[in-house]
């Protein structure tokens, strides 16, 4: 398992996600910035702004996503064990 914060995904707080796989980060990612959403959260809307810009973007886009995977691979496994 590894770990990474909303923050290190583009976000705007430092809540923590820890999986096995980038694909289920984002999906924990993804999730907490649904649930973000519907509270209206301020800051996060604010980075959700900022990601749609990237989308209209398809090469930046292309390279972000490869940027956050390596970042993923790059990060130490978690020492707690599970």
């Amino acid at each position: 398992m590894k770990t990474m914060t909303c923050r290190q995904l583009g976000g705007a707080c430092d809540q923590v996600f820890r999986a096995a796989s980038f694909e289920e980060v984002a999906a924990l990612s993804k999730r907490h910035g649904m649930e973000m959403f519907r509270r209206h959260d301020e800051a996060h809307l604010k980075a959700m702004q900022q990601m749609r810009a990237l989308l209209q973007q398809p090469e930046a886009m292309g390279r972000w996503l490869e940027d956050m995977k390596k970042a993923f691979e790059a990060l130490p496994e978690d020492s707690r064990g599970t």
